[in-house]
């Protein structure tokens, strides 16, 4: 776009903005509002008279000056704009919306804007678009240079949406609108729309641009949107909890609405019952996905912070503050030592400084749990965890831990219960940390769901087979319920010992030996009477390996002096083979990596069995010669006895169940 359409475009943005001002009154909004309510005597006196529009006048005022009910998250005296909010403020005058981070730059939707463009057959990409994330930047936009452009804009762009994108009678529905619906009021944009339209009405309403009409067509179009959640809470899992927190911050903002009391009190009791529905009892969220399970501390503990400032933190009881402690206990344990999870299911790498600040928002609601404290002033104050690994075998997740500084060893092993949509069918899967570098990251997800080709790209990372586990002719395992038969300390190592019944008559036991707080021994067995291609996949970080087939080895080559070398010991027939190797850390990024796996023709009555040993070396020449040999009985699955050989010194490594 050249600069002359730029302005062109911008002067008839702000021409057709200026509308909004001619925007009729909407009557019904003054019978949402309860005119009782202590500072609208005015208005209820007009209205009786029927002098709405005066009545409706007179309510602008009383919001413009309005200073009882706080915004737990916007302080107008301390607003500011980073680079890329601006950048979306004014990308959006031009109707280039920012509507997923994963499509940059932004598309452009129109001068008449077609809120109906799918310039991509991504769902993501067409839900969040309802979302308005640029709304809240064109709020600080405004707030920082006064300019009304923002102002005029984003009024326009408001009535602009409520206007193309009408909440309908499905059964009157036509086929097309049904279809915008879809995407337009889910439940989940709406309640988006519903918490965020809170901060637009405080960068906005003492605008000009913010008429008395425009406030009567926003109440209403408010109004709609809690009542619609009310009415369609999603059935289960983060959406839910989403949906029931910002109905009660809809109740908490705007406490003048005759139904705001009922909005409270649903997002109350939706979240006191979910609390004890999707949280298991060792801390972990039901979805078993780290991205999923942080998003659910914070939902959590948004509504502990609205109930704080709005004076009603005593309806949330004990059991629900101690249950949000519990997981926040049970994310920083399942955590690498600069604070980002393990990618497992559908999570994204998470950043330092992003997590500093939520330890910093969890530490006030917590003042006494000294963990806390710790991971917010990056331990400047409180207290390290006493333990260093831990189980969570409700949830099955299992943390080796040699230390909590940088230095540190930590493998993070995934094994669980049935999980819920984000989880995906990758039992027994880990990462390892060594000194800073995450040797087996998680696959990820790259994208969630869409077109048939969208679809194909989620399902490739899905697959058990991309993960650092066991499969059965490389198809997704079956059955997802694994239990926990081990967890020992014995002699010189740290023991793990879990079990699934991956496939029809075929279990995956996986042991974990930690061995002198250092290296790791793992002895995985295909058990029961299923036959065919049985393979243990491994997928390194990225960045090149030595891989050598001849000896069923793998060794990463950073030239940092921090490697490990990978090497499989299995039956005398097992094989090893390249496979293609991706890893996605945020939506729609990903970056390929050495990827192989050992394969065993399984016969009938046959336990395949391997061991593989992960040990740190400086690089490839240093790195010593390993033997492993397990030296118990195939068919005796009380017992397991493996024999390790890492250059001159043996491990005897043993338990019994």
């Amino acid at each position: 776009m050249n600069n002359i359409t730029k302005y062109i475009l911008i002067a008839f943005c702000l021409f057709v903005s200026g509308t909004v001002n001619a925007q009729e009154l909407n009557k019904e909004a003054l019978n949402l509002v309860n005119l009782d309510y202590k500072g609208l005597e005015k208005v209820k006196a007009l209205h009786s008279e029927g002098k709405d529009k005066e009545a409706m006048k007179e309510l602008l005022n009383y919001y413009r000056s309005r200073k009882d009910v706080k915004h737990p998250d916007i302080d107008l005296t301390r607003v500011r704009i980073s680079k890329g909010d601006q950048k979306m403020a004014d990308e959006a005058l031009e109707h280039k919306f920012f509507s997923h981070k994963g499509y940059q730059p932004s598309y452009f939707y129109g001068d008449d804007i077609d809120w109906t463009y799918w310039p991509v057959q991504d769902n993501e990409l067409r839900w969040q678009l309802h979302r308005h994330k640029w709304f809240g930047p064109m709020g600080k936009a405004y707030q920082v240079s006064k300019d009304e452009k923002y102002a005029k804009e984003w009024a326009f762009q408001y009535m602009d949406w409520i206007k193309k994108n009408p909440l309908l009678d499905r059964k009157t529905a036509t086929s097309a609108q049904r279809e915008n619906m879809r995407f337009a009021w889910r439940p989940l944009e709406v309640s988006h729309r519903l918490q965020d339209q809170t901060g637009q009405f405080l960068y906005f309403v003492k605008s000009p641009h913010f008429t008395p009409e425009f406030l009567s067509q926003f109440l209403v179009n408010y109004h709609k949107h809690a009542q619609h959640i009310l009415a369609n809470y999603s059935d289960q899992g983060n959406h839910l909890l989403f949906e029931a927190q910002r109905v009660l911050a809809a109740g908490a903002f705007f406490p003048e609405l005759k139904d705001a009391s009922t909005w409270r009190k649903s997002g109350i009791g939706v979240l006191n019952e979910e609390v004890d529905v999707q949280v298991y009892s060792d801390g972990g969220q039901f979805e078993l996905d780290p991205h999923y399970h942080l998003a659910a501390i914070n939902i959590f503990y948004k509504a502990i912070q609205i109930a704080d400032v709005g004076g009603f933190r005593s309806e949330f009881p004990k059991k629900y503050l101690d249950t949000v402690e519990k997981m926040i206990v049970f994310y920083f344990n399942i955590c690498f030592p600069d604070y980002s999870n393990p990618c497992f299911s559908d999570a994204k790498a998470t950043k330092k400084e992003e997590m500093v600040k939520h330890y910093k928002n969890w530490s006030k609601v917590f003042p006494d749990n000294e963990q806390i404290k710790y991971f917010a002033t990056e331990g400047k104050k409180g207290q390290l965890p006493e333990n260093l690994t831990e189980a969570f075998k409700t949830s099955g997740f299992y943390t080796f831990r040699n230390s909590w500084a940088n230095d540190a060893t930590v493998m993070i092993l995934k094994a669980g219960p049935p999980g819920f949509w984000h989880c995906q069918p990758d039992n027994g899967t880990f990462e390892l940390w060594i000194k800073g570098r995450d040797f087996f990251t998680d696959s990820g997800s790259y994208v969630y769901a869409g077109s048939e080709e969208v679809n194909k790209q989620r399902d490739w990372f899905r697959q058990t087979m991309v993960h650092n586990t066991l499969t059965l002719d490389n198809k997704n395992i079956e059955t997802a319920d694994t239990k926990c038969l081990l967890w020992e300390k014995k002699d010189n190592a740290e023991i793990l010992v879990v079990e699934n019944p991956s496939y029809k008559d075929l279990k995956h036991r996986r042991s974990v030996f930690f061995v002198d707080n250092k290296f790791f021994v793992v002895v995985d067995q295909a058990i029961g009477s299923a036959t065919g291609d049985v393979a243990i996949h491994y997928q390194l970080c990225a960045g090149k390996a030595d891989i050598n087939h001849k000896n069923f080895s793998a060794t990463t080559t950073f030239g940092d002096k921090n490697n490990i070398i990978l090497q499989c010991f299995g039956e005398k027939t097992m094989t090893m083979k390249d496979e293609e190797g991706w890893m996605s850390t945020d939506y729609r990024k990903k970056e390929e990596r050495p990827a192989f796996a050992f394969n065993v023709d399984k016969k009938a009555g046959q336990n395949v069995r391997y061991v593989t040993v992960i040990y740190p070396v400086a690089d490839r020449t240093s790195a010593p010669k390993m033997k492993a040999a397990i030296k118990s009985s195939a068919t005796d699955m009380s017992k397991m006895n493996v024999e390790v050989k890492i250059g001159g010194k043996t491990y005897n490594l043993a338990y019994k169940l």
